[in-house]
C-alpha cells in the first residue's frame, strides 16, 4: 500500500514538471498578457465614467445644507428662521409658524407700500399732533411742526425706526390711515403671508402679528426695492426740518449696530421691539458669498437678537470650510483614479 502511495506521488510529480516546461510559469499572467490592451480599455472608461459620477455626486450630495449642523446652533431668540434665499432652502427653523407680534418690523411693509403708490417723495409733509405715540408714548427725534419730505421721513421710520415719521406717512396717504393699513393687509395677501396681520404703520400695536416663515417672504419681495435697501442699511444719517429757513439738520443712527460693522455685508436690516413682541431682527445679508435671509422674534436681551446673528454668521461660516474641505478631498480622489485608470 505504501508503495501505490509513492508511486502515485512521483508521477503527478513528473507530470506537474512537463506542465510547467511547455507552459508559461503563471497562467493569470499569460492570460493578462494577451489581453492587456482589453483590460487597459475598460479601465479607462470605468475610471472615467466614475469621474462623471463623482461629479453629479458632488452636486447632488455636496449641498451646502448637508454640512449645517442645527445642534451645534444655539439662539436665544424664541423663534428663528434662516433661509438660502439664492434657492429658497431653509437652513435653520425653529417655531417658524408661531405667530408673534412684530413691532417695528412691520415699517418694511410700510416702506413697500409707499413705494408701490409712486407717491411724490419731495413732497413736504408736516409733522401734527395726531402722529404722537399714543400707545407706548415712545421718545421722538420730529417735534410736532416739523417739516420734512416724504424721502426723509421714509429714510427715518427704517434707518432710525422713528414711529412719528411713520404715522406721518400713513396719515398723508390717499385715503389715510385706514386706506394705507388695508393697503398692507392687501400687499401682505399677494405676497402668500396668510398669517400676517397688519393694524398700524409704525408697529407700535401688538395687533401686528406675524410668523417667521411670512416675514421671510416679506424680506425678500423688499430686496427688489433698492431704496429700501440703502436706506435700511446706512449706518448713519440725517434729515432737513424744512419749518425754517436755517433748516434745522435731524440726526440719526440706525438701530442695527450690524450695519456699521465691516465684516457684515448687509442688504436689509430692521430691528423692533415692544413689551409684547421682544427685541426682533431681520436682515438679508451675504454670508460667504451666499445670499441669506435671516429671521429672529423675540429675543430674550437687548442684545441678543446681534448675539444670534453673529452665532449664525460663524455657523454658516464654519459649514462653508467644511464644506470647500471636503470637496478638495474628493477632487483628489477622483483625479488620481483617473490617472491610474488611465
Amino acid at each position: 500500500m505504501i508503495r501505490l502511495i509513492s508511486i502515485f506521488l512521483f508521477a503527478l510529480f513528473l507530470t506537474t514538471n512537463s506542465f510547467s516546461a511547455n507552459s508559461p510559469a503563471n497562467l493569470s499572467e499569460a492570460v493578462k498578457s494577451h489581453t492587456s490592451n482589453i483590460y487597459e480599455k475598460d479601465n479607462f472608461a470605468t475610471n472615467k465614467s466614475r469621474l462623471i459620477l463623482a461629479k453629479r455626486k458632488n452636486k447632488r450630495y455636496l449641498g451646502f445644507h448637508h454640512f449645517l449642523n442645527p445642534r451645534n446652533l444655539r439662539l436665544r431668540s424664541r423663534s428663528a428662521l434662516i433661509v438660502d434665499a439664492e434657492n429658497g432652502k431653509v437652513l435653520y427653523g425653529k417655531r417658524i409658524y408661531r405667530k408673534r407680534s412684530i413691532a417695528s418690523l412691520t415699517k418694511i411693509m410700510t416702506a413697500m407700500v409707499i413705494l408701490d403708490a409712486r407717491l411724490p417723495l419731495n413732497r413736504k409733509i408736516k409733522v401734527s399732533r395726531s402722529d404722537k405715540d399714543r400707545l407706548k408714548y415712545s421718545r421722538s427725534r420730529l417735534r410736532v411742526g416739523t417739516v420734512m419730505r416724504r424721502r426723509d421721513l421714509l429714510y427715518m421710520s427704517l434707518a432710525a425706526s422713528e414711529n412719528r415719521a411713520a404715522h406721518a406717512l400713513a396719515r398723508s396717504y390717499p385715503g389715510g390711515k385706514r386706506a394705507f393699513v388695508k393697503a398692507m393687509n392687501k400687499k401682505a395677501r399677494q405676497l402668500g403671508m396668510r398669517n400676517t396681520r397688519f393694524a398700524d404703520s409704525s408697529g407700535l400695536s401688538s395687533r401686528n402679528r406675524s410668523t417667521a416663515r411670512d416675514l421671510a417672504k416679506m424680506v425678500t419681495a423688499a430686496y427688489d426695492y433698492p431704496t429700501i435697501q440703502q436706506m435700511t442699511t446706512s449706518g448713519r444719517g440725517h434729515a432737513k426740518d424744512h419749518r425754517s429757513k436755517r433748516r434745522r439738520i435731524v440726526r440719526f443712527r440706525n438701530t442695527n449696530r450690524l450695519v456699521r460693522r465691516r465684516s457684515w455685508d448687509i442688504n436689509i436690516s430692521k430691528t423692533g421691539y415692544i413689551n409684547e413682541s421682544g427685541y426682533c431682527l431681520l436682515m438679508h445679508t451675504t454670508i460667504g458669498r451666499r445670499p441669506i435671509v435671516i429671521i429672529l422674534l423675540n429675543s430674550s436681551g437687548r442684545h441678543s437678537k446681534f448675539g444670534d446673528a453673529n452665532r449664525i454668521r460663524k455657523w454658516i461660516l464654519k459649514a462653508e470650510k467644511r464644506r470647500k474641505r471636503y470637496r478638495r478631498v474628493v477632487r483628489k480622489k477622483t483625479s488620481l483614479n483617473y490617472r491610474v485608470g488611465r
